[in-house]
């Protein structure tokens, strides 16, 4: 059976966009196994130790809830992006297993992080959903890999607009920024199109 996880951002003791969250753990569950059932994430418990700064919640389930864990956390420094061709990759859920992401990850290089193309479309990072700004408007891949939820936050907000971007597009853009459930917007995780992604 296979596993899943969520990761969640704990500030100050105070777990963000649990709506969201909970939303996307009961569609995977509904979906591979079934399960109409609910376990709630509200009645996760952020230890004492993890109530001050930022820190990262991991709740990993399957059909049933197996286990969380918290952690300290800090925001990466990533400064390049390499675009890695993968047409056969499938991550719609957010599995605990990343092998295949891992075996990609592998091929970046002097770089950072990968950028990988599927069918011709820019889609994610390893670990992040991409936002593009062509001066006005920061757009974000229609078809991500993992629809995030931070990305789904922005989306509904009116703040990013998805959209098929291909990297011949890139050209268009003058930066990129990444975000994830703990990697926010106002983090501003930017990175320069044309020195920083090839």
């Amino acid at each position: 059976m296979c596993r899943l996880l969520e990761t969640i951002r704990s500030e100050n003791g105070v777990l963000q966009n649990l709506s969201w969250h909970q939303a996307r753990l009961d569609y995977a569950r509904k979906m591979l196994f079934k399960s109409f059932q609910q376990f709630s994430l509200d009645e996760l418990v952020v230890p004492e130790e993890f109530k001050k700064g930022l820190c990262k919640c991991r709740v990993i389930y399957a059909k049933d809830f197996e286990n969380v864990e918290f952690s300290v956390y800090h925001l990466p420094k990533i400064q390049s992006l390499k675009l890695v061709v993968n047409d056969e990759i499938d991550y719609h859920h957010k599995f605990a297993d990343r092998s295949e992401i891992q075996k990609l990850f592998e091929k970046r290089g002097l770089a950072d992080d990968i950028l990988i193309i599927k069918n011709g479309l820019i889609t994610d990072s390893s670990y992040t959903n991409i936002l593009f700004f062509d001066g006005e408007y920061w757009l974000t891949p229609k078809q991500p890999l993992l629809m995030g939820v931070q990305r789904a936050v922005l989306i509904h907000a009116k703040k990013i607009i998805p959209t098929e971007i291909r990297p011949a597009d890139l050209v268009h853009f003058t930066k990129a920024r990444l975000i994830n459930a703990m990697i926010r917007f106002e983090d501003e995780l930017d990175l320069s199109i044309r020195t920083n992604i090839s």
